[in-house]
């Protein structure tokens, strides 16, 4: 879909009346003949969009997952677009159409490719499966719009991938007409709906995902944890801010909600429990994605402060402007704590929420971040991470034709150091998930093979009585009691019989 700009409508203009648009036509429901009269079988959803036709179509996908994702994007959003002019003229045109043009111009997709390589890897070739982890992964795109537009709301963020942000765009179309105050208020309330409407949309998506009865059920229940841990990550985020609860415990926990989960966890789980990988294998990918997902925001938390605006797509310095509750300052306001230096921590003080920060007052921070050595630690965090989490990958049975770029993806997420530990095991060849295996293993067994429950748990793994899960991803491979004596651990927790397990044991293969 070629973009589009929004025009401002004339103050003057008549309203349109609401009778005035056309009713929207339902789509008629499938019918379905069992034997014992029509309508009596449940029927599928229907798949919809540029999905493969077979695996020399899945094939082509991987050359350009981005691009496949894309064009799933463009047939949604055409679509949802349509329903949006029938709706309202001017909402489509001056908010839908945003919306829209947001997420088709992207990121890295980063998101969305994990869904793919993670069905590839699980699925092979099956082009019921590919078509699955489309419709997954253009929904995910919309939920980061809803998130990526919220986010700069809540930050106050001008600039989102090196051009305004949706909010900011917003206040400057009405910024003519009305005072500045008015219209930034606007463009903020605006916003708000703008990704209302995209996670909206995302929820539409997933529901209209062709999937077998079973699996879409998990499906469903992964895309809703995952939604509720983004919000949660989020309030943790921002309820730090304001009570300025800097520790590190709250950090991680914040980052593996808001992040370690919802940017690389879940998607990998979504994209393999819809391709109908058995338990073990889902398990071990959730594993490495909790490693990888970590080391993510632990970067991300680096580039803010540390990274330049032309590569990360945003100004320097916002976390600490909101002052946020980031790993890294927390580990900084430690180790001057530990040290007894006064003048780190009153930098810290003064800088840690200033609106009006510097680019100088930026540098004293810098400065402290370094001179403590909070940066070398977190460097060292974000490659012991990474190597812990290709460890969890490599252990998985996976079908090595989208194995080895599902691995390859996520040492990039990792943001290990060219000299780091995992992108180190990465050259030195360390095993990869087409190697290493339980003897006589082959690729197809993580498609067919089932895990009985309780019968494999990854190391780390502990049951509570309460029913949940926790689960330690620890990078230096310690046993299960490690990280509860200060080890450098990272601790999530998720229900025992949540929706990795269930769903792929129960869903495993059906529905293609």
């Amino acid at each position: 879909m070629r973009p589009t700009h929004a025009k401002d409508h004339p103050a003057e203009a008549p309203p349109r009346p609401v009778a005035a648009a056309p009713v929207a036509s339902l789509p008629r429901r499938p019918v379905a003949d069992d034997g014992q009269g029509p309508g009596r079988t449940e029927a599928r959803p229907v798949a919809s969009g540029p999905l493969p036709a077979g695996a020399a179509e899945v094939r082509e996908a991987d050359a350009d997952v981005p691009g496949a994702v894309g064009r799933m994007l463009d047939h949604v959003l055409a679509e949802r677009l349509r329903r949006a002019r029938v709706a309202d003229p001017l909402f489509a045109e001056e908010l839908a159409e945003r919306v829209a043009r947001f997420t088709l111009q992207g990121g890295r997709r980063t998101r969305a490719q994990l869904v793919w390589w993670a069905s590839r890897a699980c699925a092979g070739r099956d082009p019921a499966a590919a078509g699955a982890a489309l419709h997954l992964a253009a929904a995910l795109e919309l939920l980061q719009t809803c998130a990526l537009v919220h986010d700069d709301v809540m930050d106050r963020a001008s600039l989102r991938r090196g051009r305004p942000a949706l909010h900011t765009d917003l206040t400057g179309s009405h910024a003519g007409r009305v005072g500045p105050e008015r219209a930034e208020r606007f463009g903020q309330s605006a916003a708000v709906l703008a990704g209302d409407l995209a996670l909206a949309w995302a929820d539409d998506l997933v529901a209209e995902t062709p999937l077998a009865p079973w699996t879409g059920v998990v499906v469903r229940r992964l895309w809703s944890d995952m939604r509720t841990e983004m919000v949660a990550g989020q309030y943790l985020d921002v309820q730090g801010q304001i009570t300025a609860a800097r520790s590190m415990p709250r950090a991680l926990r914040a980052a593996c909600l808001k992040s370690a989960l919802y940017s690389v966890e879940r998607p990998l789980a979504l994209g393999a429990t819809a391709a109908g990988a058995d338990e073990l294998t889902v398990r071990r990918l959730c594993d490495a994605g909790r490693c990888v997902g970590m080391a993510f925001q632990l970067r991300d938390d680096l580039d803010d402060v540390f990274g330049d605006p032309l590569e990360t797509g945003k100004a320097c310095g916002g976390d600490i402007r909101e002052g946020k509750p980031t790993y890294l300052v927390a580990v900084a306001r430690a180790r001057a704590e530990a040290a007894g230096d006064d003048a780190a921590l009153a930098v810290l003080d003064r800088r840690l929420g200033d609106a009006s920060l510097t680019v100088g007052g930026l540098d004293e921070v810098r400065d402290v971040l370094v001179r403590t050595g909070a940066r070398a630690t977190v460097e060292s965090k974000i490659d012991r991470l990474a190597e812990q989490g290709l460890r969890h990958f490599d252990g998985a049975l996976l079908d090595p034709e989208g194995a080895e770029p599902l691995r390859a993806l996520l040492i990039a997420a990792a943001g290990a150091r060219p000299g780091g530990a995992g992108r180190d095991q990465a050259r030195r060849g360390g095993a990869g998930p087409g190697l290493t295996r339980p003897e006589g293993a082959g690729p197809s067994q993580a498609r067919t093979g089932e895990a009985r429950p309780g019968q494999v748990r990854p190391e780390g793994h502990e049951l509570r009585s309460d029913g949940a899960e926790r689960i330690e991803a620890r990078p230096d491979g310690a046993g299960p009691g490690a990280g509860r004596s200060g080890g450098d651990a990272v601790v999530c927790l998720r229900p025992a019989h949540g929706s990795h397990a269930s769903g792929a044991r129960r869903g495993a293969g059906s529905g293609r």
